[in-house]
């Protein structure tokens, strides 16, 4: 998401998102130390650039505290190796054991400083693109997941999480439409982005429609 604010000449689809109002389990920060000021170095999961200035934004604008930041492949084990945590994003996050770390949720962390949800991704089209993206049909992604069954078995065996969990992360931590609150989280997170130096302006959210 925060490429949106780098690129020019691009508009968002409306109303359909990859969020989460409370926990998203998939975009995690972890850590062997007990408490989150207590954290001096972290290695980033060089796969999403949104994430990674999320968990920075969270450090200085909520924390006051800065840790230093290095870029990593998604390897727990190696990330904690030379750092004080790691943030991994997507199925690594749900991959790594949980003995003798500690694991922060971002999208909980982002909804206990904010009350909001956050917006990890959305769909852009170039302007000159605009109205041949109306062409598209993004009802099921505004709908959420129709496969899940599918994606549930495809999933597995290659995430350490039964049917039903992978099922509830699809269903109910993951959200793919834009409420009030996913809406206001995204312009929040933008406004703190370039109060910190991430962005170099707040460019409006701009829709195809």
């Amino acid at each position: 998401m925060i490429e949106y604010q780098r690129i020019s000449d691009v508009s968002l689809i409306p109303n359909v998102c990859v969020g989460s109002k409370e926990e998203v389990l998939s975009v995690v920060l972890v850590s062997r130390k007990q408490e989150l000021n207590d954290i001096a170095t972290v290695a980033l999961d060089e796969s999403s650039r949104t994430s990674a200035t999320l968990v920075k934004v969270i450090f200085r604008e909520f924390l006051e505290h800065e840790p230093d930041w290095t870029t990593h492949t998604p390897n727990v084990q190696e990330m904690l190796e030379e750092n004080d945590a790691a943030l991994i994003i997507g199925d690594p996050a749900m991959a790594f054991s949980r003995s003798g770390v500690n694991v922060w949720d971002l999208a909980r962390l982002w909804r206990n400083y904010t009350g909001l949800g956050f917006v990890f991704a959305m769909w852009m089209v170039n302007n000159g693109a605009v109205e041949k993206s109306l062409a598209v049909d993004f009802a099921a992604a505004r709908e959420g997941c129709q496969a899940t069954d599918e994606i549930v078995n495809f999933y597995r065996d290659m995430i350490p999480l039964n049917v039903e969990q992978l099922r509830s992360y699809l269903e109910n931590n993951i959200a793919f439409s834009l409420d009030d609150s996913m809406r206001n989280g995204l312009q929040l997170y933008f406004e703190l982005a370039y109060k910190h130096g991430f962005i170099e302006k707040v460019k409006p959210l701009a829709f195809t429609q």
